[in-house]
């Protein structure tokens, strides 16, 4: 069995990193440079860079973050927020990411995800999946989670995976920042009716058990989660430890 990743991740607004909940009430939670160098240091597997307030403001990505960010980190970089182009693409590779993270403009124009695929390789391109559930099932939202399309998560995961993604973000909006676990129910169903790696994201609390639950039962093959790492509630090494003795194989 692959090594399960714990994966922080820093939402970016003006400069800072910012958390909410269920996508709003966001609050002040240090420098993204500061954070990323020691997560780094601590044992963390990948960490993800997102400007949220990017495709909204019609802005691209604050390069010159992600160049600081890159600079400090020695482990793999995602980076996600207005991102539009294949030349933003090529941009925020070049400043120093090692993926890019698509989820508006993928939506919008869902051949991107192939010509980026194509351009720099699948492992390069991450769609991020932010899912709402509506009655009975689960729908994708665009714009930072401002706006419901009426496109269904599972019919949206098997396009991606045709057209050439390489790994799901996958947010529950529903979860987000609630620090109650991870929507298992969602992770469980994305995951197994894709052969594409799952990076389960939102609702990650104190409470150590969400990872294994994640997981175990969930079957992502990675876990972000930022609150917790940010204000020092869970150290990643003693989660990596737990999960170990849970018999859940990690990057010690």
């Amino acid at each position: 069995m692959l090594a399960k990743r714990i994966i922080p991740c820093l939402d970016v607004k003006d400069g800072q990193t910012v958390k909410g909940v269920n996508f709003v009430n966001l609050r002040y939670a240090g420098d993204p440079v500061s954070l990323a160098a020691r997560y780094s240091d601590e044992g963390a597997d990948e960490i993800v860079f997102l400007d949220i307030t990017a495709t909204n403001e019609g802005r691209d990505t604050m390069r010159n973050v992600v160049e600081n960010v890159s600079r400090q980190v020695f482990i793999p970089l995602t980076v996600g927020g207005g991102i539009r182009t294949i030349e933003d693409i090529r941009n925020i590779l070049l400043a120093g990411a090692d993926k890019a993270s698509l989820n508006t403009a993928a939506v919008k124009n869902p051949e991107i995800i192939k010509q980026a695929s194509n351009a720099f390789g699948s492992q390069c391109i991450v769609v991020a999946i932010d899912a709402k559930r509506e009655e009975d099932d689960w729908y994708v939202y665009i714009n930072a989670g401002r706006k419901k399309t009426d496109i269904k998560v599972m019919d949206w995961i098997n396009q991606v995976e045709k057209l050439g993604a390489g790994e799901i973000l996958l947010t529950s909006m529903d979860a987000d920042g609630t620090q109650k676990g991870f929507d298992l129910e969602l992770t469980r169903q994305v995951s197994m009716n894709t052969n594409l790696p799952v990076i389960a994201s939102g609702g990650a609390g104190p409470v150590m058990e969400h990872f294994s639950e994640v997981f175990d039962y969930g079957a992502a093959d990675a876990a972000l989660a930022a609150s917790i790492f940010h204000f020092d509630t869970i150290k990643i090494k003693d989660l990596k430890k737990f999960l170990a003795g849970k018999n859940i194989p990690t990057r010690l």
